[in-house]
């Protein structure tokens, strides 16, 4: 693995290689790169991204530059591979990046160093993919058939297109539920109305309603949105007695998920975010591996 754009890019070989290493990780592995130094330029807000990035990076005993936004000179106009390239030039070995531009990776050609992408815009966020496939794996031991429903904002989930085509393609049935105006038709998935097909999921995803990226407000109360679309008592009750919830964070609560649901017994959520420092370390691992 040179670098992470995209997880089409991919490879189903790199992906288990992916999962596999992070959980030798999380089973005691050692691994360590005390020379390298890295980054991570955040242009969005984060929380989980960016602290699992970097407590990743400081387990792996890496050098991390501290770097933000509002104190650096993108503030002055800086472009993005300016920016990039002061930090190639100064020594750093990889960069973790979060833009709002879709594809930003492809006006970064002339760097010599790898780039993690750590979210762009509504296009892809393969680091949380690969979690959320290092979880599903721990449980089932396979992708192979499972059923899997993503239920929320689809069209501006950046979450929902990796997992799309990461899951289809190592065997998974994947469908969508969301509103009409959520809906994103240029993933071939088909849609279904979450009550009929809650009893014989495998995987519910839950997916946040990113009101920052709509145009317009949303014209369901918290309370609608949770009734037609989200993840209620009512439906938990319903869900395989092995069935999982996965929720990229953050939760907002009671809208697509009811609050003591967060924490249910089927609930994966904070494993998430556990299995995230693990599985960043592993990508890193390889990108940097691949670099020297």
């Amino acid at each position: 693995m040179n670098y992470l754009h995209s997880i089409t890019e991919l490879t189903n070989e790199e992906i288990m290689t992916t999962i596999q290493r992070a959980i030798d990780i999380k089973n005691g592995k050692t691994e360590k790169f005390p020379d390298i130094f890295a980054a991570n330029l955040f242009f969005e807000n984060s929380t989980r991204t960016k602290c699992s990035f970097e407590v990743a990076e400081r387990k792996l005993g890496m050098q991390v530059i501290p770097f933000e936004t509002g104190t650096s000179s993108v503030s002055k106009g800086e472009s993005l591979y300016d920016t990039c390239k002061t930090m190639e030039s100064i020594g750093c070995n990889v960069l973790v990046i979060r833009h709002p531009e879709n594809d930003y990776y492809r006006n970064l050609k002339g760097l010599n160093i790898p780039i993690v992408n750590g979210g762009d815009g509504s296009g892809q966020h393969p680091t949380q993919c690969l979690l959320d496939l290092m979880t599903i794996y721990e449980e089932f031991k396979k992708f192979e058939g499972l059923k899997v429903v993503i239920c929320g904002d689809i069209l501006n989930s950046r979450v929902a297109r990796s997992n799309y085509h990461a899951l289809t393609r190592l065997g998974a049935e994947v469908k969508f539920v969301a509103p009409e105006e959520w809906m994103d038709h240029t993933l071939p998935a088909e849609y279904v109305n979450i009550d009929k097909i809650i009893d014989e999921v495998d995987v519910c995803m839950l997916l946040r309603v990113q009101h920052e990226r709509h145009e317009k407000s949303a014209s369901y109360t918290k309370e609608e949105y949770n009734a037609q679309y989200g993840l209620n008592s009512e439906r938990y009750n319903k869900l395989k007695e092995d069935a999982i919830i996965l929720h990229p964070a953050p939760v907002n609560r009671d809208v697509e998920i009811t609050s003591e649901l967060v924490e249910a017994p089927k609930s994966r959520i904070f494993k998430q975010m556990t299995n995230g420092v693990y599985t960043r370390m592993s990508i890193l691992a390889q990108v940097i591996e691949a670099n020297q």
